[in-house]
């Protein structure tokens, strides 16, 4: 029954927000490939929309190479970054803005009684068009099975700056997901991003392999 209850959720915010709405739309593929028991290859695409799909907010690809320190719990990337913005300067007039992004992060993860928890800290340099500049992130992660293939998943993410304002945003997510084999699950939440002098609602669908 949750497969189903599952499937009919995914097409939800291609009817219900078909329309012009202030609520967005984020499709998400991340990959993993497993070198061996060390070493492994990150890889990820990120079509991030105004409203359900077709104005384009923001594309982000993503890649990275991974090693292991201890028992796979444990892994340090780095990776580099390329982001497309497509941001309103007016009512309907665009500016496009470039971005490459160099990052070193540090995952690791446990599991306390059912709740898988994961704790994410990122260090980012950032090329945007002539400017240059850096961000921290931590992204606290936790999933609690429902059953051996439903279950909740929530994180909390802040970026701090380095200069200037030291606060750029903070996302709160929640969503339900579905494993469908033991390398593929998917998931469908809810995110709020806080920004400064705003925040604003995503959909966001997601999708994981690993190979």
């Amino acid at each position: 029954m949750y497969k189903y209850i599952l499937i009919l959720a995914f097409f939800m915010p291609f009817t219900t927000f078909a329309q012009d709405s202030n609520l967005g739309n984020w499709l998400i593929y991340i990959g993993n490939k497993k070198m061996d028991s060390q070493w492994n290859i990150h890889h990820e695409i990120q079509y991030r929309n105004y409203d359900a799909i077709g104005d384009l907010e923001q594309l982000l690809l993503r890649t990275g190479i991974g090693k292991n320190l201890t028992d796979g719990n444990n892994n340090l990337l780095f990776g580099y970054g390329f982001i497309r913005s497509e941001n309103y300067a007016a009512a309907e007039e665009k500016v496009v803005v470039n971005e490459h992004r160099i990052f070193q992060q540090f995952i690791t993860k446990q599991v306390i009684g059912k709740v898988g928890v994961q704790h994410r800290y990122r260090f980012e340099q950032r090329f945007v068009e002539d400017d240059f500049k850096m961000r921290f992130r931590y992204f606290l992660g936790l999933s609690y099975p429902l059953t051996e293939s439903v279950y909740l998943s929530s994180y909390n993410e802040i970026f701090i700056n380095t200069r200037q304002n030291a606060f750029d945003r903070h996302r709160l997510y929640g969503g339900l997901g579905y494993k469908l084999s033991d390398k593929i699950k998917v998931e469908l939440g809810y995110m709020n991003q806080f920004l400064s002098a705003s925040n604003r609602d995503q959909i966001n669908l997601i999708g994981f392999v690993n190979f």
